[in-house]
């Protein structure tokens, strides 16, 4: 099999790859979790590999500032890709967002950083997973 150069990759390619890696690791940790029933599965997996929920924890990922310049740099060609579609029930920018944590996801497991995109994955599995703090309102 040929070699991918990963750097030379398109950023949707990058996406592509990443939204897989995303998918089925959330898939593992939900059985791992004790979540069996297909419609359960389904709904809870939503709250990880929606376009929302994925554009707020890279957000959150780029606030943090603990993205390396490369990193940075995976994460701004994925974001000003142009996939040409927009699904119907989200935002062009949550999805330029969720295009490009994909593609970060997806650079790092083709360049073979399994360690990387197991710390990326728990940071998400945090993000989903804890409480959201309320915010109260003045009256």
């Amino acid at each position: 099999m040929k070699e991918l150069d990963v750097k030379q990759l398109n950023s949707l390619a990058l996406a592509y790859m990443g939204d897989s890696v995303i998918e089925i690791n959330v898939r593992k940790r939900l059985l791992l979790l004790g979540h069996i029933r297909p419609n359960q599965l389904h709904r809870t997996a939503t709250k990880y590999v929606s376009a929302k929920a994925q554009a707020a924890f890279l957000h959150q990922v780029l606030n943090q500032g603990v993205l390396s310049e490369e990193e940075a740099g995976v994460v701004r060609r994925g974001r000003n890709a142009k996939s040409g579609t927009v699904p119907k029930n989200t935002s062009v920018s949550t999805y330029k967002y969720s295009t490009a944590l994909e593609a970060l996801f997806g650079y790092h497991y083709l360049q073979g950083n399994e360690e990387r995109v197991d710390e990326l994955l728990e940071d998400l599995y945090k993000f989903v997973e804890e409480p959201k703090k309320e915010v109260k309102s003045d009256g």
